[in-house]
């Protein structure tokens, strides 16, 4: 079922994303060669909780995986998502995507960037640069008049012109009421096809491109999610909702 958010719970919609853009925005600042994993996600869950809002992801349940253990997922080169922080500390070359939820009066904003660590390859600083073009280009596509499926028809065209993998198992999704939603925002598709796209709707866009192959799997934790080829992956993410036909970002500070 897909919600549509009243006046007020746009409102509370708005907060939640200021928040969560404010809080990544200093998470990213922290990002450094030396830094762990594990104080990121700290930093992250102080800044939420400080502006009065609540960690989406902290002890999140998802069957078979059971409660997610932290606020921020920090996901690293081959890793896609849903990484759980901890001891590891970042490396001189490592990219490192940082995927955050925040909740305010009951409504959830969803937001993920991929950021560089020192010095990196010719090859990840393109990747990093085009998944973030798709979530450019996935923005501009959700508009009245349009569907979900040009959404991910455009993330894909552009990331496979690019000569780079678009994941298939993981996909965009609603976003308001509870983190995750109806309806589903696939990075692949079809022109024309899936749900329409109307004034109210709210959805977080998420292109998740890899420098290889598309295949993913599951690693030992149960909740991290890594390329099958071992090729780097990165992810952008932002929260939108249609209003006078038109995409607003509202994940922003």
């Amino acid at each position: 079922m897909i919600s549509i958010l009243t006046g007020s719970q746009v409102a509370d919609l708005e907060k939640s994303g200021s928040i969560l853009a404010s809080a990544i925005k200093k998470v990213e600042e922290a990002v450094c060669i030396g830094v762990s994993t594990k104080e990121l996600d700290k930093i992250a869950e102080t800044e939420i909780r400080q502006a009065g809002a609540v960690p989406a992801f902290k002890n999140y349940i998802v069957e078979g995986s059971g409660a997610f253990p932290a606020s921020l997922c920090v996901s690293v080169n081959h890793h896609v998502v849903h990484g759980i922080p901890g001891e590891y500390q970042l490396k001189d070359g490592d990219i490192v995507s940082l995927d955050l939820g925040a909740g305010y009066n009951g409504i959830f904003s969803d937001m993920a960037v991929t950021l560089p660590v020192g010095r990196i390859s010719q090859k990840a600083q393109k990747l990093i640069n085009v998944t973030k073009e798709c979530l450019e280009i996935g923005i501009s596509e959700a508009h009245s008049g349009n569907r979900i499926g040009d959404i991910g028809h455009a993330i894909q065209n552009h990331a496979e012109k690019n000569g780079f993998g678009v994941i298939r198992d993981l996909v965009g999704h609603g976003v308001g009421l509870k983190p995750h939603m109806e309806p589903k925002v696939p990075n692949f598709g079809r022109k024309n096809t899936g749900e329409e796209i109307t004034n109210g709707l709210t959805i977080a866009i998420e292109p998740m491109i890899t420098a290889g192959d598309y295949g993913v799997k599951l690693e030992k934790d149960n909740w991290t999610i890594s390329t099958k080829d071992l090729s780097l992956s990165a992810h952008f993410e932002h929260t939108i909702i249609i209003e006078n036909g038109e995409a607003r970002i509202v994940t922003i500070p």
